[in-house]
């Protein structure tokens, strides 16, 4: 079994795990900390995975409340539907009596010779041509400590602050400082980089609270860095989407992803 990034444990119930929240998983300003939610729909995948057997092929994530450290979210597996090659799965997390998030999902492989992809990569120079790009709150603690991003494209933290991209795209080079694997989990993290485009959009620090995550799997391959290809589609009545493609270093679509978040748009490095 893959090592995690976050701290999954299993219970006597096949159906159940937990994860113990600590500040390596969360983000926010001091006093305010929270469980970021690529880690919440992560931990899912990666129970759904391990209780089913089987590799991802998609999973939704609707957020519903904040998790903070110290508690214990607890993960149920349900799998309402088993076939011959795939199963059809929903997590629910919950904090004692309060449910933080509903992830439905979709497991499974089939027989079959078809790997193709038509997307291609977008043209970017290479991570090591990159220059190590920081959190706009500076050397924050928690989850974006743990993760690299450099910027292949666009802006990031608060070099964005009054260059707003026109085009509402930008390219990030992203890995785990920690050398973790390139798994569906730690690309659901990934995809949870979609509002930090809103920001690098507006020229502002902005960003927003994920209302959903969506995470759809094409073809893992091994690959130290991730190119995030992040497109803002569009924000208005206070509400921002925008979607994501995941590549390789060679060049594969490894995934997409997509997501809705409420605007915040955040004068203070104090502000969530």
């Amino acid at each position: 079994m893959d090592k995690l990034f976050f701290d999954l444990r299993p219970t006597h119930n096949p159906h159940r795990w937990y994860l113990q929240l600590d500040p390596s998983v969360c983000v926010g300003p001091p006093g305010n900390v929270f469980m970021f939610g690529g880690v919440g729909l992560a931990s899912a995948v990666a129970a759904m995975e391990r209780t089913c057997g089987r590799p991802l092929i998609w999973a939704t994530a609707q957020y519903l409340s904040y998790a903070r450290p110290p508690s214990i979210v607890d993960l149920d597996v349900w799998t309402p539907a088993e076939g011959k090659y795939n199963t059809q799965a929903r997590v629910v997390g919950h904090v004692d009596d309060k449910e933080i998030l509903t992830v439905n999902a979709a497991l499974g492989a089939r027989p079959s010779d078809l790997s193709q992809q038509w997307l291609e990569m977008p043209e970017a120079p290479p991570p090591e041509d990159c220059e190590v790009a920081d959190h706009w709150r500076g050397s924050e603690e928690g989850l974006h400590s743990r993760i690299e991003v450099r910027v292949a494209r666009g802006r990031y933290g608060s070099d964005r602050l009054g260059h707003p991209q026109a085009d509402g795209r930008s390219l990030l080079w992203v890995r785990p400082r920690e050398g973790f694997p390139i798994d569906a989990p730690m690309l659901a993290i990934m995809a949870d980089f979609v509002p930090s485009g809103l920001g690098a959009a507006l020229g502002k620090h902005a960003g927003g609270n994920s209302l959903d995550n969506t995470l759809r799997i094409r073809r893992i391959v091994p690959t130290e860095w991730v190119l995030c290809d992040i497109r803002m589609t569009g924000v208005h009545g206070g509400f921002a989407h925008g979607a994501m493609y995941l590549f390789a270093q060679d060049g594969e679509l490894m995934a997409t992803a997509s997501q809705s978040l409420i605007v915040r748009i955040r004068e203070s490095v104090t502000e969530r």
